[in-house]
């Protein structure tokens, strides 16, 4: 199978009659935002076309596509399931489909079959990896839990399967305060974010928060005074802000929530008319998707665009068709390790959304 990259030759082979085009969507709405060059490069006509291709071939697979909110407009586009991490775990264990393709990075990738041992999960591209997960290693929680003994540990889900099984629980940035409260012990260790840790401490004052010195250096990068000068040429606006982001930029938000919860926030204020949008550019696609009427700005007043994930666009329609076409790459996690970050994940899973 390898190297066929026409649909002529595609469809036959795995003995599908029905046309490739006939199972993209009926209705496909029209967002005027692809992303900035290089990354938005694509021709409609040629994007609908792998996506055509890319839908035939899930069908004959049994596959199910998850897309993270950060990944390309186009891979966004071709998905079964588009969300956060924690809507994306719900959605890889609710899936009946035989194949996973999670077009993420390795960590979700990870976190998905550990709750799908049983599914072959596939990451397009082995490359994608996480600056935020490698921030913390197996033996540096090790070390970190012998400097605080009899604390609780709390996992952001951004890490790896070897420290989440070493963690009393996970959580997501849609359910961090949520789960920071429903442990018992009133001492904690949250890891690994130190800019998610600290917001969540504020927001649970009864707990004492010791938080690791990690960061995601997509939203560490950005500085309060750039937002500023966003706010500064749209006074109106209502700011949404990832809590990945720093201080100085969450105290100036009118929201703080996960990606999902920056979609869902726009509801909240339907007399607003400008959304200024503290997180990955990617997201925005969702959000014009979702609210064609309101104009959504990126949160960087000084390059414009500098919230770029270069790892969360390390997959594009290509990567996800030969995934599917040559099942590649298959996610792994050794039995005991699994074991351990299974029980942390499924402990935040059971924890409801912040909001």
């Amino acid at each position: 199978m390898r190297g066929s990259n026409g649909r002529e030759a595609l469809v036959p082979a795995l003995g599908i009659e029905m046309p490739a085009a006939e199972l993209l969507r009926e209705e496909e709405p029209e967002v005027d935002f692809t992303g900035p060059p290089p990354w938005g490069w694509r021709k409609a006509q040629e994007s609908r076309s792998l996506r055509a291709e890319i839908r035939v071939l899930a069908k004959a697979k049994n596959a199910v596509i998850l897309a993270h909110n950060y990944q390309l407009p186009e891979v966004q586009e071709v998905a079964d399931f588009v969300g956060d991490s924690l809507a994306l775990a719900k959605n890889a264990q609710g899936a009946a489909a035989r194949l996973v393709v999670f077009c993420g990075v390795h960590f979700m990738a990870e976190s998905a079959k550990i709750l799908n041992p049983e599914k072959q999960v596939l990451l397009p591209n082995l490359a994608a990896g996480c600056a935020l997960a490698d921030s913390i290693t197996l033996e540096s929680l090790l070390e970190w839990k012998a400097r605080y003994p009899g604390y609780v540990v709390v996992t952001y889900i951004n890490s790896s399967a070897e420290v989440k099984a070493l963690s009393d629980i996970c959580c997501t940035s849609a359910n961090a305060v949520s789960v920071v409260r429903s442990v018992e012990s009133r001492r904690v260790l949250f890891t690994p974010d130190r800019n998610l840790g600290r917001w969540v401490a504020k927001q649970v004052p009864e707990k004492e928060v010791v938080v690791y010195d990690g960061a995601c250096p997509t939203h560490d990068v950005l500085r309060g005074v750039s937002v500023g000068r966003s706010r500064s040429s749209h006074p109106e606006a209502v700011i949404i802000a990832h809590p990945e982001c720093r201080e100085d930029v969450l105290a100036m938000a009118d929201e703080v929530c996960s990606t999902s919860g920056m979609i869902d926030a726009v509801a909240r204020h339907p007399e607003a008319k400008t959304f200024i949008v503290a997180t990955e550019w990617s997201l925005v696609y969702q959000l014009k998707k979702r609210y064609p009427d309101r104009e959504f700005v990126l949160a960087d007043g000084c390059l414009g665009c500098r919230l770029h994930c270069p790892y969360m666009k390390m997959i594009d329609l290509e990567q996800v068709k030969r995934s599917l076409w040559e099942e590649v790459f298959e996610i792994d996690v050794p039995p005991p390790i699994a074991s351990g970050a299974r029980r942390a994940l499924e402990r935040m899973m059971a924890v409801p959304r912040d909001r």
